[in-house]
């Protein structure tokens, strides 16, 4: 496990980050990227989603192009102040501090849940993506980005020592032990130099 799959870890590197995320991010994780992965959701007119590790609130952002009930939940209050200096604490999102192994919400409740840079975190990520599902309706959809595994041996071993790190054969393990059965793998990238980040688009069974 890396140090930062630890989640009071986690939450004190993000009591600092988050003073710089949104300017630091983007090297790895940009609108255009964002945008391409929406483009790989089908939205409702009334759809309700979920945002699960909204931190400061990009991926917010680009859900609240899509639909209007837009819920997003993190565990780093510090990260969450800043999400609410863009939307307000009540006003165009609904946001709750909890963990996203063990989800504050009721079963099938959700069109679409999303999550964006959560699942490196996660100490069980398995367990996280049951209560993706869990939480999801139906035939609804979840999406997750994460950080593909490098193939450099020295960048693994870094990689190894600090969090979640998977790639495309791992994904698949992951979604099959949680109980998905139609998913599919993207690989997504800033720029030639920028790490990979691996999204994958799923459908929750039972529709």
């Amino acid at each position: 496990m890396g140090i930062l799959e630890d989640k009071s870890n986690a939450r004190l590197f993000y009591k600092y980050l988050s003073k710089v995320y949104d300017r630091v991010n983007r090297f790895n994780w940009n609108d255009e990227m964002r945008s391409e992965a929406l483009s790989w959701l089908e939205f409702g007119e009334d759809d309700r989603v979920l945002d699960v590790g909204c931190g400061t609130g990009f991926g917010t952002e680009g859900l609240l192009e899509h639909a209007t009930d837009v819920h997003g939940l993190d565990q780093s209050v510090h990260q969450m102040e800043k999400a609410f200096e863009k939307f307000g604490r009540h006003d165009r999102v609904s946001f709750y501090r909890g963990d996203a192994e063990r989800l504050p919400f009721r079963d099938d409740v959700f069109d679409v849940v999303w999550s964006s840079g959560s699942i490196e975190y996660w100490p069980n990520p398995v367990e996280g993506l049951k209560e993706l599902r869990r939480v999801a309706k139906p035939g609804g959809q979840v999406l997750v980005v994460g950080p593909d595994y490098p193939h450099n041996r020295v960048l693994q071993r870094v990689a190894d020592a600090i969090m979640l790190f998977y790639d495309a054969d791992e994904a698949d393990r992951m979604f099959e032990a949680a109980g998905y059965e139609e998913f599919e793998h993207h690989i997504q990238r800033a720029t030639p130099r920028s790490p990979r980040a691996i999204t994958t688009v799923a459908r929750v069974p039972g529709e």
